[in-house]
């Protein structure tokens, strides 16, 4: 239980606290409230204004959590010699972040909530277009590839998954058709198959995740 003193001293464990109770309520569509938000927590209403300013100051910082993660995520993927690998790790990592936080993850895309740093999804786009720079630079692409398109393409395989893995209907194994997914985008902008492929799986294997979280089960939440 979580005591007044430790709001007062704005604890990191009482932020995250309200913060993954108030995603968790929103996907299970329970209404959040002042007082249903800190009920049985040990946090009085008050903690809110304390770490949010008020209930809109959490709905920004909810959202804005989730590409939080996402950021530290993707920044922990490590650059190797191979472009294309680095791709499609890039890929599972920001997968991986999805089975590991749900709930954050339906907020990240959720409009109707504002975020505290606007720039924070544009980041996350400009790290893929930084690779497929640096894939073109070395030859994989094909010169006239335009790095945004292919890495707004790159992400739709990545969140298309995640949200039928992580949120919705389609069991873990699913994950499996990532690799040839992305071997299939980023053979179409010129790498050659059996190398591509080599690079693909190399990625996806190393950074998705290994086996299923308690969050993967088939049928919708």
């Amino acid at each position: 239980m979580y005591c007044e003193a430790m709001a007062r001293t704005r604890d990191p464990a009482v932020r995250r606290l309200l913060l993954e109770r108030a995603a968790q309520m929103l996907r299970t569509r329970q209404p959040v409230t002042l007082r249903t938000l800190v009920a049985g927590t040990g946090v009085s209403t008050m903690a809110v204004y304390t770490y949010f300013g008020g209930m809109d100051g959490l709905w920004k910082a909810l959202r804005q959590e989730g590409f939080t993660r996402l950021a530290t995520r993707l920044a922990a993927v490590k650059r190797s010699a191979d472009p294309v690998r680095d791709l499609a790790a890039l890929g599972a990592a920001y997968l991986a972040n999805a089975l590991e936080n749900p709930d954050l993850y339906r907020v990240m895309f959720d409009a109707g909530f504002d975020l505290e740093d606007t720039g924070a999804a544009d980041e996350t786009l400009h790290r893929l277009v930084q690779v497929i720079e640096r894939a073109k630079a070395e030859g994989r692409f094909h010169d006239e590839v335009d790095p945004l398109e292919l890495a707004t393409q790159s992400w739709a395989i990545g969140h298309g998954l995640a949200s039928l893995v992580a949120t919705g209907p389609l069991p873990h194994q699913a994950l499996a058709h990532g690799a040839p997914m992305l071997t299939a985008l980023f053979t179409g902008a010129g790498d050659e198959p059996a190398r591509c492929r080599r690079s693909v799986e190399h990625g996806w294997g190393r950074a998705a995740p290994a086996r299923p979280t308690s969050h993967d089960r088939k049928g919708a939440p």
